[in-house]
């Protein structure tokens, strides 16, 4: 990434190019940068529009497919400062978690378990999608585990997600139904 983000030749740099250069790790890699800027307070619907391609993306490593972008999401693109930026900001993440990484635990990072971590990214998707306030940090540090975790055939990683999704679900569920309570409350209120 810091390599693409230094090419001064690049004006822009669209999401296929970081598809094509990330080889076979590119749906665990594209996973990962659309997931962790949401790990940090972002401006409202900044987690729909990075959530989306994480959808896609979830489903294909739910069930085992090849890596593969529609037009319309690989199209979309950024200048090559901003991505810069972005891969600066980020790198010392990267750097960190690169170095915590090991091929350790292996059947929780290898099919049929990545295909159960597949569908736990999906569904932390989804709710990384849903306009819950601050409902995206721990569903998007989650995704950005299992990322971590399939990138570097790293089971404890993968292990740690799966804990991870069990404690994002049930705290997102909880703040969807306090949420649903207090509308139907309102609503009842409203029209007594």
């Amino acid at each position: 990434m810091r390599q693409l983000a230094g090419d001064r030749s690049r004006e822009w740099i669209s999401i296929g190019d970081l598809f094509e250069t990330m080889g076979d790790r590119a749906i665990s890699a594209l996973m990962l940068i659309f997931a962790l800027p949401n790990a940090f307070p972002t401006p409202p619907g900044t987690s729909a529009v990075l959530g989306a391609p994480l959808v896609f993306l979830a489903v294909q490593l739910t069930f085992g497919l090849k890596p593969w972008l529609p037009k319309a999401i690989a199209n979309r693109s950024m200048r090559r400062e901003d991505f810069e930026a972005i891969v600066g900001r980020i790198h010392r993440w990267l750097a960190w978690a690169e170095r915590m990484l090991k091929p350790r635990l292996a059947i929780f990072a290898e099919p049929p378990a990545e295909y159960f971590a597949g569908l736990a990214c999906l569904l932390l998707s989804i709710v990384l999608v849903l306009p819950v306030p601050l409902g995206n940090i721990l569903p998007a540090i989650t995704i950005s585990v299992f990322a971590f975790g399939i990138m570097g055939r790293d089971g404890l990683f993968a292990l740690i997600g799966f804990i991870m999704t069990t404690v994002s679900l049930v705290i997102a569920g909880g703040v969807i139904y306090g949420l649903a309570k207090a509308s139907i409350y309102f609503v009842m209120q409203w029209f007594a």
